[in-house]
C-alpha cells in the first residue's frame, strides 16, 4: 500500500483517517471496562441502539441504494433525512463513499477494486483500504466515478457540509445525556451514543465489504465472489443479501426470498406505501428466474448496471 507522505497528507488526511479508525474503538473499550465497573445504563446502551439503527438506514437507504443507485425516487423530506443520517454515520462525504462504491462495482474482485479481499486480503477489505484513500487518490477516483453525485445540489450540500454533521451526532446524544445525568451523563452519551455508535455502524459496514465477498452463498452467478451472509443480512439492514446486489444493482430490495430480511427493502416498500417514494426499481420473477439460469450469459451486464445514469433502462434492455 503506497502512501504518498507529505505534511499535507498528514495533516489533511491520515491523521483524521487514523483517529476515525482509534477513538471509536478506544470509546468501546472505555465503555466495556465501565460497564465492568457497573458503570452502564439502559438509556446509555438504548440510545447507542437507536443511533446505529438510524445512521445505518442513512448509509444503506440513502449514500447506497438512493444516491448510488438511484433504487427509488424519495421525496425531497426523506432524501435530506436519509442524507443527513447518512452523514452522521461518520464514513465519509456521500460523494466520496459513492464514488469508491461506484468503483467497486465497477471492478468488483478485479484489479483496481478499492476493497476486494480477494485481491488485497480481509483485513484490507475490512478497514485498511481507508488509509489508502489518501486525498489525491480520493480526487481522482471522485474525478472519475462521481462526477454526476455532484450533479445534485442536496447530495453536493451534504457532501460539503458532511463534518457539520458528522460533530453533530458527536454533541447531540452528550446533550441529550447531559439533561438525563448531567456532567458524567453528558460523558457516556458521548461514549455510547456516539463513540460505540460509531464504531458498530463502521464494522457492520465494513464487513459488507469483507464478509460478504467471503463467507455466504450465492444464489446468481457474477464476475465476482460477492456472497449471501445471513447474520450481515440482519445487522446491515438488508446490505449482506450481496451476491444478490450484485446480480442486480439497481433493485430496491437486496432480500430476494422470504427469508431473506431486508429492512431497508421493507422500509422502501412502507414509504411508498404512504406516498413518499416512487419509482421504485423491481426485478420481474422472470428475469431473476433467467439470470439464475443463464448465469454469466445473461443478458444483465452487472458492471453496467452499476454505471449507467438509468438503472431501470439498462436492466430491462
Amino acid at each position: 500500500m503506497l502512501i504518498p507522505f507529505n505534511r499535507k497528507v498528514l495533516l489533511v488526511y491520515l491523521i483524521p483517517v487514523i483517529a476515525l479508525l482509534a477513538l471509536p474503538l478506544l470509546g468501546t473499550i472505555y465503555a466495556i471496562w465501565a460497564a465492568f465497573q457497573g458503570d452502564i445504563s439502559t438509556f446509555n446502551v438504548l440510545m447507542c441502539v437507536i443511533g446505529v439503527i438510524l445512521t445505518e438506514y442513512g448509509i444503506t437507504m440513502g449514500y447506497h441504494r438512493l444516491v448510488v443507485h438511484k433504487a427509488y425516487e424519495p421525496h425531497p423530506v426523506l432524501k435530506a433525512i436519509v442524507l443527513a443520517l447518512g452523514s452522521m454515520a461518520f464514513q465519509g462525504p456521500v460523494v466520496n463513499w459513492a464514488s469508491v462504491h461506484t468503483k467497486h462495482h465497477a471492478f468488483s474482485d478485479q484489479e483496481g477494486d478499492p476493497h476486494s479481499p480477494t485481491i488485497s486480503g480481509f483485513l484490507y477489505a475490512h478497514f485498511e483500504w481507508l488509509l489508502a484513500m489518501n486525498t489525491p487518490n480520493m480526487n481522482e477516483i471522485k474525478a472519475k466515478w462521481g462526477a454526476r453525485y455532484t450533479k445534485d445540489p442536496m447530495i453536493d450540500w451534504f457532501s460539503r457540509t458532511f463534518l457539520f454533521w458528522g460533530l453533530g451526532s458527536l454533541v447531540i446524544p452528550a446533550i441529550i445525556g447531559y439533561f438525563v445525568g448531567g456532567g458524567h451523563g453528558a460523558w457516556m452519551g458521548f461514549i455510547w451514543g456516539g463513540l460505540v455508535r460509531i464504531f458498530i455502524s463502521s464494522h457492520v459496514t465494513w464487513s459488507v465489504n469483507s464478509v460478504c465477498h467471503y463467507v455466504g452463498g450465492r444464489m446468481f452467478t457474477t464476475t465476482d465472489k460477492s456472497r449471501n451472509n445471513f447474520i450481515v443480512g440482519i445487522l446491515a439492514l438488508g446490505e449482506g443479501w450481496h451476491n444478490n446486489h450484485h446480480a442486480f444493482p439497481a433493485s430496491a430490495f437486496h432480500g430476494m426470498k422470504w427469508w431473506q430480511i431486508d429492512v431497508t427493502g421493507l422500509s422502501i416498500r412502507l414509504f411508498e406505501a404512504i406516498g413518499l417514494v416512487k419509482k421504485v426499481v423491481r426485478i420481474p420473477d422472470s428475469l431473476l428466474e433467467k439470470r439464475r439460469e443463464d448465469g454469466k450469459k445473461s443478458a444483465v451486464n452487472v458492471q453496467v448496471l452499476a454505471m449507467t445514469e438509468d438503472p431501470v433502462e439498462e436492466e430491462v434492455a
